[in-house]
């Protein structure tokens, strides 16, 4: 039941995903325009997928904002809809922190970085919680804190619109910003492949720590809450 319950949300996420790495790469090209029209950097060639000027580092400055805020966003997700039901504070905790870093680190950071490397580029695998652990570890434990404090608010069926949705979105500019920052930064000569990578990157971290993590650990109330609430949200986000 839970298998098929899993499936179907993933049915209802994917227009509303597909829209949003779509949205995000208007907004990073819209950037890319920008600097470069500034004088500020330069594409090279597309056998190469480097870069020159300050093109990577204005993404990476901007990874390193979107990143964080991904993190809290997820802590604060997972932990209210897990402490909505379930009231075991180091359960909670653990499963707040771990559905926040672990999920965010695969979805803002190994899955562009495999998928660049799949698509041929040279890219750089930086792990924020191990190289800027003072920066993610925060925004993790304040999500958390957040999420069981006002963990009835966050689940209502009206706020779970807006919290994943808003999850989503900066879900998708820290996994596109992450591939162009660190060596996919020619992106434009190959749209469809990054928005084909954007999209796995968010649909199925974001909807495995909003959702399935929640799903599988917390009670049979919980699940049936859970999948309520996100089928609804997600059915309203896709038709609006």
């Amino acid at each position: 039941m839970k298998l098929k319950t899993i499936g179907r949300e993933f049915t209802h996420h994917f227009p509303f995903s597909l829209f949003s790495a779509s949205l995000g790469l208007l907004v990073v090209g819209l950037i890319t325009a920008v600097v470069i029209g500034s004088g500020g950097g330069e594409l090279a060639p597309a056998d190469t997928g480097e870069a020159h000027g300050v093109l990577p580092d204005v993404f990476g400055r901007l990874f390193h904002v979107f990143h964080p805020v991904h993190i809290l966003f997820s802590a604060i997700a997972t932990t209210a809809m897990f402490w909505r039901f379930d009231r075991k504070l180091f359960k909670a905790v653990a499963i707040g922190l771990l559905g926040s870093l672990g999920v965010c680190g695969v979805s803002d950071i190994l899955i562009p970085f495999v998928g660049g490397m799949l698509s041929g580029r040279e890219m750089h695998l930086h792990l924020c919680v191990v190289e800027h652990a003072s920066l993610v570890l925060p925004f993790a434990a304040l999500g958390v804190v957040v999420g069981i404090i006002a963990a009835r608010v966050l689940t209502e069926r009206r706020s779970t619109v807006f919290s994943h949705s808003s999850h989503v979105l900066v879900s998708t500019m820290a996994s596109l910003l992450y591939l162009v920052s660190f060596g996919f930064t020619n992106w434009m000569e190959s749209i469809l492949a990054v928005l084909a990578i954007v999209v796995i990157a968010v649909l199925i971290p974001c909807c495995t720590s909003d959702i399935v993590f929640p799903l599988l650990v917390a009670s049979p109330e919980a699940a049936e809450h859970t999948c309520c609430a996100h089928g609804e949200g997600a059915s309203r986000s896709t038709s609006a």
